[in-house]
């Protein structure tokens, strides 16, 4: 059963960071990209930062470009999303997200860790 699980969440105040972590279970995860994406009260779902399997390459939103670190620890099964210099307007609920095969492609999404920054 694919199931990932979002965690690192919290309350800071600008400027400050927060690492958080998506653990995968289910599925051998360096065989898959994951993403992940954020959603604001009353805004769509944005992708902020994406990785690939295989050479990990890395995508960020302009919007999180300099400031966020997408990386994997495949024998963790872990992907962190690293957010430095955090603004009020990062705040959201963080999702991770990986489209994975199993007997068909699924879409799977975690149940989210909310992320405020305030002061």
């Amino acid at each position: 059963q694919v199931e990932l699980v979002e965690s690192g969440g919290g309350l800071v105040q600008p400027g400050g960071s927060l690492r958080l972590s998506c653990v995968a279970s289910g599925f051998t995860l360096d065989y898959y990209a994951i993403g992940w994406f954020r959603q604001a009260p009353g805004k769509e779902r944005e992708e902020v930062s994406c990785i690939s399997s295989g050479d990990s390459s890395t995508y960020y939103a302009d919007s999180v470009k300099g400031r966020f670190t997408i990386s994997r620890d495949n024998a963790k099964n872990t992907v962190y999303l690293q957010m430095n210099s955090l603004k009020p307007e990062d705040t959201a609920v963080y999702y991770c997200n990986a489209k994975v095969y199993t007997s068909y492609w699924g879409n799977y999404w975690g149940q989210g860790t909310q992320v405020t920054v305030s002061s």
